[in-house]
This record gives structure tokens, sequence and C-alpha cells, in this order.
């Protein structure tokens, strides 16, 4: 499956969290799955979590983020404090 056929499992309803990004059209949002994986959680704990949710789903969620964040440019912070 590419990119945007992944990328298709995640939708926007402003009734569903707001708007936040949706799997599915479910009521399970992005930012969850995403913190899931973040904790430390594997893709079947996941998915034994979520009976309807599919492999791709979370691997959608992944390339959901990495489309969201792939543009960022960070920029070091240089604070100047007077000081010699």
């Amino acid at each position: 499956m590419d990119e945007a056929q992944l990328l298709a499992r995640i939708t926007v309803n402003p009734q569903i969290f707001g708007g936040k990004p949706i799997v599915r059209g479910h009521r399970l949002a992005v930012e969850h799955v995403l913190g899931m994986l973040a904790a430390g959680d594997d893709i079947p704990t996941i998915l034994d979590g979520y009976p309807w949710l599919e492999r791709e789903d979370v691997l959608a969620c992944l390339a959901f983020a990495k489309r969201r964040v792939e543009n960022e440019r960070i920029e070091p912070l240089t604070i100047e404090t007077g000081l010699p």
C-alpha cells in the first residue's frame, strides 16, 4: 500500500473530536494511536485493543505524522545574555 492509499484512511470530520484527524471515520484520533506507539505499544498490542483496526491504519497514522513534519525546520534558539 503506498502513502496516498494509507493517507486516504485518515479522515477529518468537524463533528468528531473537534475536527482532529481520525482513523477511517471512527472515533479514534491519530494522536491517540501515535501516543500508544510513543508509549512503547507495538502494532499487535494496539490491534488487540481495537478489533476493527487494521495494521494499515496504524501505518496510516505514521504516514500522516511524517507528512505533517516533513517540511518542519528546526533552528537552534540563541539567547544573548549581554554578559561578556
